[in-house]
């Protein structure tokens, strides 16, 4: 069957069903974790981070939420950045699915400055919160355009200082990839089916300036970065 890398799929993710619960999603949590540290996508999103954060005091507390936290694991090793920068921060972990805020908190207890809420950050209860920094680490490809203009334009509205977005570059050579090495080395069925399909959902550069454009945001920066990932700091 051809693969057509020309548009985004809509084909759903069995991660996008919010009342996947045991062992298969806590094994596919654990293996995401293990992708994004060998492939260096989670330093995508501290480096931009570091980044965001230097025109902010630290002597200020600094407020960060990330979006479709998963198990936790960014927002524990923003704590110890910050630790080891002299930094002060209160973060704050969202995701719609409770299984996978219960599996967080539970991996996160010896982080007292972390707080997990099972919340669609498309309700009005998370539009009345308000952050210094908001990261989105493989969350925006799980929705379409029009959502997407959405969720931009009300984190613009909620933010003080920066939004940063960690998502994949569609590509032959990414979804090739990824699919070989999920079959060879993953115990995850979800892992070996949503991995592939991310990179079919994820994004060529064209389609995120078009999406910013349609959200009126004009000031950002977006970047390429190695494994096929798209960096994206909006200034607020």
């Amino acid at each position: 069957m051809k693969i057509n890398f020309s548009t985004r799929s809509t084909a759903i993710e069995i991660m996008d069903d919010l009342a996947c619960d045991g062992e298969v999603v806590f094994q596919t949590l654990r293996e995401l974790d293990t992708i994004n540290f060998w492939l260096g996508g989670n330093a995508v999103t501290l480096q931009a981070l570091r980044e965001s954060w230097k025109s902010i005091s630290k002597d200020q507390v600094i407020s960060i939420a990330d979006l479709g936290c998963g198990s936790g694991h960014m927002l524990k090793m923003i704590s110890v950045l910050a630790r080891r920068e002299g930094r002060k921060v209160k973060l704050f972990g969202f995701d719609a699915n409770p299984h996978i805020i219960e599996y967080a908190r539970n991996q996160s207890a010896d982080f007292p400055n972390i707080t997990f809420q099972s919340v669609n950050v498309f309700s009005e209860e998370f539009s009345l919160q308000k952050f210094d920094l908001v990261l989105a680490t493989l969350f925006t490809h799980h929705f379409s355009k029009e959502e997407l203009v959405v969720l931009f334009s009300a984190l613009k509205k909620q933010t003080k200082t920066a939004i940063i977005i960690n998502d994949i570059h569609r590509h032959a050579f990414a979804y090739f990839s990824i699919k070989w090495l999920t079959q060879l080395f993953s115990r995850s069925s979800m892992v070996k089916f949503d991995a592939p399909l991310s990179v079919l959902r994820a994004f060529r550069k064209a389609e995120l300036m078009e999406t910013l454009e349609s959200a009126a945001i004009k000031n950002y920066q977006l970047r390429w970065k190695w494994a096929f990932r798209w960096q994206l700091i909006i200034p607020v």
